[in-house]
Order: structure tokens, then C-alpha cells, then sequence
């Protein structure tokens, strides 16, 4: 089920992005099969942390023996895709870079997952989430200006400018192969994701719209109509009134509208804005202004918990989160009328049948038997 069934791809076990890019090519019907080693699969446990594995199964090969790096290739001829998150060259000396792998199967899609990229002078330095965004000026955007940037989790490189980038650059690839019969390699960055999504910023910027000045901008909390407040009880809100009709609509829901306030865009304004819209939502608990505003034009919303956003009315109604094997965790993402994608299955451990993997993937019970015999598998 899904618009992907019928693709099939080798994923290389990483952290983050590749998984995350793996987990959504899964969720979207592909079979992924991903490649462990033996020492990594001994101390996998099926907790919440797996969650970016579920929808695929795991086989444990030591690629140290040729036997088990034989198999791998074979495997990997059979498929359409291949994704792995190692620094550059570390396949090519695996013997499973690109031109050995294109020469076994000349429609393969390679996708490679990197901070850095796969070239350039910093290809081969580790690093890890914050140090892409910064680097690409998205993280020296986001917060106030008397404070350091916060770090936005490990959204905006890992997960945004990483994995996602590299499944949108693996389905873009599939889709030639279809015209053209050939693969090729996918180099997904993540400097170059976290910059791609900064192209509304660097527009703005090229306007006089943006300042460089963190802290100064519409969508950086420096607009008294976009930004986060508390609550009386001491939890937040969020309002996103940024056109002037939706902000009218605010004003009004808060009895604003006869009082004699800053001009919405006069940024001179701002600070007095702010400071009155702190006190008015300073009255209320979350829950009441949720009760008032929510549903409204006003663009609002709760800031809610991980542990909360599960139970919102509006989520519950989309099944935006799932439980599958006791985990609540978000469902498969976009939605599709026909291809329905089906209910994930939990994450499926190295060694829990590796002869019925094997077999799906092609490979005959004598020579099962022959790698189980040499202890090649798990």
C-alpha cells in the first residue's frame, strides 16, 4: 500500500537523517530493507528511539567478510535505491561506492547523506546538526537579538534540510529512471537543504524586508502580532496575526479595537504593542484563550507539550499521531486519496527471521543455508 509499493531499497543503518529519509520512503510503501552491523544490531533494543526505524525489516551483515559483502551486492542489484549516511569515501572503500554499484545495477538511485556534502573542504570533518544551519545563516536568524540563537532541536539540518531532502532527491531520481532507464548518485547535503529552505529569508533580504539583525524581523518574534506569550498560568500562546484583516480579527476578540494602538507595521510601535498584548494575555490561562481564539481568524493556537499535542481535538480528528506497538509516534505524512499508505509496523530487529528477508529479496534457500552455516548472518 502507498504510492511506493513496489520500490525497494537498501538502507545503510545511520543516525537521523538517513533513517528519518528511510522511514518516510517506507511509510510511503516502499520495502526497506536496512543493513546492520552485527555489533550495532547486538545492542538494538525495540524502544521509542526506534520509531525512525518502523515499516522495515533489518538484516545483520558483517561487510568485513566477503561472503556476507557478496550477498550485500546482490541484494542491492535487486533493488532501486540504496541510502547511506557515511562520510565520503567510506563506501568506495567497503567496495559498495557508486561506480561498482551502478556497474551491478545501471538503474540503481545512490543516495548519499551527508553534513558537509560529498566534496568541498570541509567534506571530510565531522560535525553534526547545529554546525550545518549554522553555517548556512539559518540558526544566526532564529531568536532575539540580546541573546544567542536557540537551537531549533535538530529540525532544520537533520530532519529538514537532511532526510527529507534526500528522499524528495531519491523520488526525483526514480522518476528519470522510469524515462531513461539509468541511475545515478544523489548527493544530499545538509548545508545545502538548510540554505534551500532559507530562500524565502534570502528574498526578503534582497527586498530591504530582512534585516541581518536577529531579532528585527517579522517572522523572528520581533513582530508583536507573531510571536509566543505567557499565559496566566504560566504556560504560552501562539499568534500569527501578520495580515491586516486577520489582525483586525485578533484586536477584536481581545477588545482591542477601540484602544488607541501602534500602527500593526510601524516598527517604531512595536515595544509598546508588545508590552500591551503581554499584559492582555498575562489575564487569561492557556485554556481560555484557547476557548476564545481557537478556530478564529485570528491565527492562534496552544503551545502545546509532545505529551499534549496527541490529544488535541484537531489531531485526534486527523489521526495526525498513531500508536503502533505502544509508542505514540506522528503517522505517515502527506495523505493521499488512492494510495492510502497503511498503519506502520513497528521496527522489525536484525535476526528476527533473516531466512524470510533473504528469501523476499531474492536469494535462494541453499545459499541461506550456506551463510547461516559460515555464521555470516547476525
Amino acid at each position: 500500500m502507498g504510492p511506493l509499493k513496489g520500490i525497494k531499497v537498501v538502507e545503510m543503518a545511520g543516525i537521523a537523517p538517513g533513517p528519518f529519509a528511510a522511514m518516510m520512503l517506507a511509510d510511503m510503501g516502499a520495502e526497506v530493507l536496512c543493513i546492520e552491523r552485527p555489533t550495532a544490531a547486538q545492542h538494538c533494543q525495540p524502544t521509542a528511539s526506534n520509531v525512525l526505524h518502523r515499516n522495515r525489516r533489518s538484516l545483520a551483515l558483517d561487510l568485513k567478510n566477503p561472503v556476507a559483502l557478496r550477498v550485500l551486492r546482490r541484494l542491492i542489484s535487486s533493488a532501486n535505491a540504496l541510502i547511506e549516511g557515511y562520510r565520503p569515501g567510506v563506501m568506495e572503500r567497503l567496495g559498495l561506492g557508486p561506480e561498482i554499484c551502478l556497474a551491478d545495477n545501471p538503474s540503481l538511485v545512490y543516495g548519499r547523506m551527508t553534513g558537509w556534502g560529498q566534496d568541498g573542504p570541509m567534506a571530510q570533518a565531522a560535525g553534526h546538526d547545529v554546525n550545518y544551519i549554522s553555517l548556512t545563516g539559518a540558526l544566526h536568524a532564529i531568536g532575539r537579538r540580546d541573546a544567542p540563537p536557540p537551537i531549533p532541536l535538530n529540525l532544520v539540518g537533520d530532519f529538514g534540510g537532511g532526510g527529507m531532502f534526500l528522499a524528495f532527491g531519491v523520488v526525483c531520481a526514480l522518476l528519470e529512471a522510469q524515462t531513461s532507464g539509468l541511475g545515478q548518485v544523489v548527493d544530499a547535503a545538509m548545508v545545502d537543504g538548510a540554505a534551500a529552505m532559507m530562500a524565502y529569508m534570502c528574498a526578503a533580504r534582497a527586498s530591504g524586508r530582512w534585516s541581518d539583525q536577529r531579532g528585527e524581523n517579522v517572522l523572528d518574534g520581533a513582530a508583536p502580532w507573531y510571536r509566543v506569550y505567557e499565559t496566566s498560568d504560566g504556560q504560552y500562546i501562539s499568534v500569527a496575526a501578520a495580515e491586516p484583516k486577520f489582525y483586525a480579527e485578533l484586536l477584536r476578540l481581545l477588545e482591542l479595537s477601540d484602544e488607541t494602538l501602534p500602527d500593526q507595521f510601524d516598527r517604531s510601535g512595536w515595544p509598546t504593542l508588545t508590552e500591551r498584548l503581554t499584559t492582555v494575555f498575562g489575564t487569561r490561562s492557556r485554556a481560555e484563550w484557547s476557548k476564545l481564539l481557537e478556530g478564529t481568524d485570528a491565527c492562534f493556537a496552544p503551545v502545546l507539550s509532545l505529551a499534549e499535542a496527541p490529544g488535541h481535538p484537531h489531531l485526534r480528528a486527523r489521526n495526525t499521531f498513531i500508536e503502533v506497538d505502544g509508542i505514540i509516534q506522528p503517522a505517515p505524512a502527506p495523505r493521499f486519496s488512492r494510495t492510502v499508505p497503511a498503519q506502520p509496523l513497528p521496527w522489525t530487529p536484525a535476526k528476527t527471521d533473516d531466512r524470510a528477508t533473504l528469501t523476499a529479496w531474492g536469494i535462494d534457500e541453499y545459499e541461506i543455508s550456506q551463510l547461516e552455516s559460515a555464521g555470516i548472518l547476525g
